[in-house]
Formats: structure tokens, sequence, C-alpha cells
């Protein structure tokens, strides 16, 4: 299994042909996973979401490949891992207006090799000091884009 102990991400940087590619293979997906999580946390933890829960689901998912601003990628055995900083263009990038984004690339000998795959939408829990938790699922333009397992 990758992790961020075994592949060692590239430094950030605005998206090439490729990633762009990669990411308009998974567009549709990652919209409908991104509503299905909005949703699931609204119920349970909406913390998550407050940022934006004010747009509509077509406002939040309004993204485009155009959208996709900032990418690392990391090769491991088994194909390349993409991360991505995609900003939600409904929504000010003065604050929380971004959504992180793990896409995988099946290498030479994975089932289907050289196609995007959705990963996961970065979701965070931090445990503060005093035993509170502070969850997201919208960060900032200064957030950095790191290795992230949900």
């Amino acid at each position: 299994m990758a992790t961020a102990e075994t592949v060692d991400l590239g430094p950030p940087h605005a998206p090439k042909e490729e990633s762009l590619k990669a990411f308009g293979e998974v567009e549709h997906e990652l919209q409908k996973e991104l509503l299905h999580k909005k949703h699931t946390y609204l119920k349970h933890e909406p913390e998550y979401f407050a940022a934006v829960q004010h747009l509509s689901d077509a406002e939040l998912t309004s993204f485009t490949s155009s959208d996709l601003e900032q990418v690392r990628v990391g090769m491991s055995a088994y194909g390349l891992h993409l991360f991505g900083k995609v900003r939600i263009p409904a929504v000010s990038d003065s604050g929380p207006a971004y959504i992180h984004v793990r896409l995988f690339i099946g290498g030479d000998g994975h089932d289907e090799p050289g196609v995007a795959k959705l990963h996961s939408i970065h979701t965070e829990d931090l445990e503060e000091s005093d035993g509170n938790h502070k969850y997201r699922a919208i960060f900032t333009k200064d957030d950095p884009l790191e290795w992230f397992d949900t």
C-alpha cells in the first residue's frame, strides 16, 4: 500500500497537460462524490462543509479542469499518485474555497493502466489541545497540499 512514507511527492506546481487530462477523466465522479460527502456529513458533522453550506449543489460542483490550480505527483510501484487543489469558483478565494483531491493512475501491471481513478476527497478531523475536534473538507488557498488518505 502506498503511504506518505513510501511515496515521495514532488513539489507543488501548476497542473500540466497530463494532470488536466486525468482530472477531466474523473471530474464527473468527483462532483458526484463531493455531493455525496456533503449530504452525508450534513447529517452527522455539518462543520465539514460549513464554509460552503450557503451554496447550492450546482454551485458547489461548478468546477472544471480549469479550476485545478495546483498538483503534487508521486510514483509508487503501483502507479502515479496525483494530489490536486481545486478551486470552487462560486466562493471567494479569500477564505475556504478549495477541495483537495487524490487521484490514482495505474501503471503497466495495473488492471487499467493509464486510466485515472478518484481515490479520495480530503476531509480533515483535527483534535485540538482541549479535546474538541475541528472538521473541514473545504480548505484555503494557503493550506498546503499534502499526502492524505481520507
